[in-house]
C-alpha cells in the first residue's frame, strides 16, 4: 500500500475533495488526521473512514488552533507526521473588484495562504527531525491565469505558488519536498457551487448556461471530478513523486498549460 502506515496531516477535510483525499489514504493504509471547521462534520467522517481516522475542528487562520491540532496529531500517532496536505480554502464571492469588500480580500488571504503557512511552520520543525516529509498545497488554474470576478482568489492562489516554490528551495536540504495542484473547475464541490450560482448572477446566464460555457473552454471536454484531484495529490504527496518539488501542477483537461 502506497501510504502503509505513514501519518498524514489534512485540513478542509470535510469538503468534497478533502472527503475523497481522506478515504483514499485509508483505503491506501494511511493514519489519518483531519481538520476542519466542524466538529461534528469531523466525527462523522472518522466513523466511517475507520480506526485510522482521527479529526479535529480548527480555524486554520488562527495559530493557536494550528498549534493545538499540529499537538494533538502528534499525541494520537507517535510524534510523526510524513505527509501535510493543505487542501482548506474559499473563492469568497465572485463579484467586480470595486465590489468586493476588505473583509471578503481579507478572509480569501487568511483561509488560503495565512493558513496554509501557519500548519507549514508548525509541520516543517516535526519533519526536519524526521529528515524528510511531503508537502502539498493547495493552489489553483486561477494562480496561473486570473480569473475575472475573482480578483482576491486568484491573487492568493497565485501567492500559494510563491510560497510553494521558495519552501522548495529552503527544505530541500532536510528531504522535505513542497508540491502544489492547480486545478481547474472541479463539479460536485461546494466551492463550485457557490462560484457559479455567482458567475450566473453576475453574467445573467442560467446555472447551465454558466457550465457550457466553462466547459466549452476545455480541450477534453468536461470539468474536473474528484477523482481526478485526488489522484495527482496522492502522487505528488507520495515516494512516486521522490524527484520533485517546487511544482505546481494543472489539473484542468488542458485548459491551463503553463
Amino acid at each position: 500500500m502506497e501510504f502503509e502506515n505513514q501519518v498524514i496531516l489534512l485540513t478542509g477535510a470535510a469538503g468534497s475533495i478533502g472527503r475523497a483525499l481522506a478515504a483514499r489514504l485509508v483505503q491506501q493504509e494511511a493514519y489519518v488526521f483531519l481538520t476542519d471547521r466542524e466538529q461534528v462534520a469531523l466525527d462523522e467522517l472518522c466513523r466511517r473512514l475507520g480506526g485510522r481516522a482521527r479529526g479535529r475542528a480548527a480555524d486554520v487562520t488562527r495559530a493557536d488552533e494550528v498549534d493545538r491540532t499540529v499537538d494533538a496529531v502528534r499525541q494520537a500517532f507517535g510524534g510523526r507526521i510524513d505527509v501535510l496536505i493543505n487542501a482548506a480554502g474559499t473563492a469568497g464571492q465572485a463579484a467586480a473588484v470595486e465590489r468586493i469588500s476588505e473583509s471578503t480580500w481579507d478572509e480569501v488571504f487568511a483561509v488560503n495562504c495565512r493558513g496554509s503557512f501557519l500548519f507549514i511552520r508548525r509541520v516543517v520543525p516535526v519533519m526536519k527531525r524526521q529528515r524528510g516529509g511531503s508537502i502539498v498545497n493547495f493552489s489553483s488554474k486561477s494562480g496561473k491565469t486570473g480569473s475575472a470576478l475573482l480578483s482576491a482568489y486568484s491573487a492568493a492562489k497565485a501567492a500559494v505558488i510563491g510560497l510553494t516554490q521558495a519552501l522548495a528551495y529552503e527544505l530541500a536540504p532536510y528531504g522535505i519536498r513542497v508540491n502544489c495542484v492547480c486545478p481547474g473547475i472541479v463539479q460536485d464541490t461546494g466551492v463550485w457551487r457557490s462560484v457559479s450560482a455567482d458567475y450566473a448572477r453576475a453574467m445573467g446566464l442560467s446555472p447551465e448556461e454558466v457550465v457550457e460555457r466553462f466547459t466549452a473552454k476545455v480541450p477534453l471536454g468536461r470539468l474536473a471530478r474528484l477523482e481526478d484531484v485526488v489522484e495527482v495529490v496522492c502522487f505528488l504527496a507520495s515516494r512516486r513523486a521522490a524527484y520533485m518539488t517546487g511544482q505546481a501542477i494543472n489539473v484542468t483537461g488542458g485548459r491551463e498549460m503553463h
